[in-house]
């Protein structure tokens, strides 16, 4: 079952958690004190990476995305969270606006996280040509991120009444 879009509080609040723990804990640490202001500041720029990353601007949406992905989990391997972070807020509005940043292709177990289903459904879902199967292995990201698109504008079609409809 693919979930809706997190509401702008849940997003903000890990978006601070996130840069808290991964930016300015090691900063107070290696500084040995904290720096007056910064968490004031943190918490000002993620209800706006939080408003960008759930407004209708695509693109600043996207870059917000990238941006925040590539700053809060640095590495040279790629950007590889496990499974379940997915399901986070700031994992849910990754999958809608960019699909998987650095991956072409993604396991059976990562794509069942992207879309809230398990292994087995999209093994099911690949036989049933609902995802692509990718060449190496795997499903690609494109193919997952199309069906929860797709999904998410069924379900505001049929919420809407019929004069709502154009």
């Amino acid at each position: 079952m693919v979930e809706e879009l997190p509401s702008e509080r849940e997003l903000v609040e890990q978006l601070i958690a996130l840069v808290e723990i991964r930016l300015l804990d090691p900063l107070e640490i290696l500084l040995e004190s904290d720096q007056p202001g910064l968490h004031d500041r943190v918490v000002e720029m993620a209800a706006a990476w939080a408003s960008r990353l759930l407004g209708e601007d695509e693109v600043a949406a996207r870059f917000t995305a990238i941006r925040l992905v590539s700053t809060l989990y640095p590495g040279d391997q790629g950007f590889t969270p496990p499974p379940g972070w997915w399901q986070t807020p700031l994992g849910q509005v990754m999958v809608r606006r960019v699909g998987h940043p650095t991956a072409e292709s993604v396991s059976y177990a990562v794509a069942g996280a992207m879309l809230g289903i398990t292994r087995q459904g999209v093994h099911d879902l690949v036989v049933r040509g609902k995802l692509d199967r990718h060449e190496n292995k795997g499903v690609t990201t494109a193919s997952v991120q199309k069906r929860i698109m797709s999904a998410n504008a069924t379900e505001t079609a049929s919420r809407a009444t019929p004069g709502d409809r154009p």
